[in-house]
């Protein structure tokens, strides 16, 4: 009953705070996440946040107590001035928010590759999550020697033909820099049909960040849906990323409700802090 019992705990802690009937009897002292031994952070993709301004997306993460941001371009735009960038930064560290990458960033060219790492380094981060297309692979490996920064390429599932799954990044890029590598939407991952803990476990050493996402079906037509209700077991994924020691950030990309996601996010941490609590080393799974 153990594990259940931390789920619930974490899942309607994060729920009360998304609801305004709820949140009315909750205490008014903010929701603190258990300690944790784990390597890894949870942290929410910056696509999550579309149809949002800055300030609401904040708000949303204080209230799911998730403090670590994948920045997007309609956050922060490509241009921003080192004022702006600055600014922005003292806005996220206001609300105990570390902006830890950007992108995804699409790169048709070489100009919009330069135009990328610039943006990042400007930005102040190490990890762009970048779209490339294949045969400028060489250009971005000069690019990640020059700047000392990771590449992580996104995969999209059966949506495009352009980096589909995870053997195919790693395929592309096996004999470049090894600072090239994957951000890994586990998502996309199964519903090109593949095995997302198997592929986690087989390129560890390639992947930089993990978009965390349940989906509704292993095939196309399958639906991002809230992450303890998907076909992806997600106890087995969390011990997989326990088992390879995996030390980046786990980034919630919720594509369901994205005009209205907060109770599905709050839904998703909350099973996921439930999830990685009830099964720590010591904990009992009665």
């Amino acid at each position: 009953m153990n594990t259940r019992r931390s789920f619930l705990k974490n899942a309607v802690g994060s729920l009360a705070l998304s609801s305004p009937v709820i949140a009315a009897a909750a205490p008014q002292s903010p929701l603190i996440s258990p300690p944790s031994n784990d390597l890894f952070k949870l942290g929410i993709a910056g696509y999550s946040f579309v149809h949002f301004k800055l300030d609401q997306a904040l708000e949303m993460m204080k209230k799911v107590d998730v403090h670590y941001l994948c920045i997007k371009d309609f956050h922060l735009p490509y241009n921003s001035t080192a004022e702006q960038i600055s600014t922005f930064h003292e806005t996220l560290k206001n609300a105990n928010v570390t902006g830890y990458a950007v992108g995804p960033i699409y790169m048709k060219t070489t100009q919009e590759i330069d135009n990328g790492f610039d943006y990042a380094k400007r930005v102040g981060v190490k990890l762009i999550v970048g779209v490339p297309n294949e045969d400028l692979l060489p250009y971005i490996d000069k690019k990640v020697k020059e700047y000392d920064m990771r590449y992580a390429i996104h995969i999209h599932g059966p949506d495009i033909k352009l980096w589909p799954n995870a053997s195919s990044v790693i395929d592309a890029v096996k004999n470049l820099d090894p600072r090239i590598g994957l951000c890994f939407d586990m998502g996309h991952d199964k519903r090109f049909g593949d095995d997302p803990i198997a592929d986690l476990q087989k390129y560890a050493k390639r992947i930089f960040d993990i978009h965390l996402k349940n989906v509704t079906a292993a095939s196309k037509e399958g639906k991002t849906c809230e992450l303890g209700r998907g076909i992806i077991d997600i106890p087995a994924f969390v011990a997989m990323l326990r088992k390879i020691k995996y030390d980046g950030c786990c980034s919630l990309e919720y594509e369901k409700d994205m005009k209205d996601p907060l109770a599905g996010i709050a839904e998703s941490v909350g099973y996921f802090k439930g999830v990685c609590e009830a099964s720590q080393s010591g904990k009992r799974k009665s």
